[in-house]
């Protein structure tokens, strides 16, 4: 059973993915496998991780080049911008946790006018957890925090997301798509983040 909305707009510390949830999704995963020359069933970062350093460095330098420029060119996702600035005036925690090197979030969140918002120690990227699935990111946020992971609520807009947040003991929310295809590892579903903020907003009267 989902969860009353007043239950969901009194958690006070939320922890976001970035792209596609925050940002409009534009990497383009299966051009990024071609030129790495990754099958199409294979984790990219999986897939560099397995390789011998001399291999591994050259195609995470192509990849840090390639993320770069679509960090320096994002575009806030629909309602994302007041989404996160309602929270933040609200007192809330907000973090990040994405699959994305820690410098280049830190410019897509410049580029879409949410740095202010995020305090550094609280963004995460590949190189400062286990990537997600793997819950590790969630439980060193709620670390950092001084809470228990139940208190944090995971927002993103795939199943990686949702089984991180579930494997932590998380709230799962899933954005930006429009129908659940996890119902199993979402507690909620939104279409977008605007429609998130309203059910806050009606929640909190």
């Amino acid at each position: 059973m989902t969860p009353s909305p007043h239950v969901l707009a009194a958690r006070r510390h939320w922890v976001f993915d970035l792209d596609g949830t925050l940002t409009v999704a534009v990497h383009d995963f299966a051009a990024i496998r071609q030129a790495l020359d990754i099958r199409g069933d294979e984790d990219i970062l999986a897939h560099i991780a397995a390789l011998p350093m001399h291999e591994a460095d050259a195609k995470r330098a192509w990849l840090l080049e390639h993320e770069r420029g679509l960090a320096q060119a994002s575009r806030p996702a629909i309602g994302a911008v007041a989404l996160v600035r309602s929270l933040a005036a609200r007192g809330c925690r907000l973090g990040i946790l994405t699959r994305n090197l820690r410098e280049l979030v830190l410019l897509s969140l410049e580029a879409i006018g949410l740095a202010d918002c995020f305090d550094p120690a609280a963004v995460l990227g590949r190189e400062d957890a286990a990537p997600k699935p793997d819950p590790a990111g969630l439980h060193r946020l709620a670390g950092h925090w001084a809470v228990e992971p139940a208190e944090l609520t995971m927002v993103g807009d795939y199943a990686y997301d949702l089984a991180c947040a579930r494997a932590a003991g998380a709230q799962a929310v899933l954005v930006n798509l429009p129908e659940n295809h996890w119902p199993d590892l979402a507690d909620w579903h939104f279409a977008d983040c605007n429609a998130l903020a309203a059910t806050l907003h009606a929640a909190l009267g």
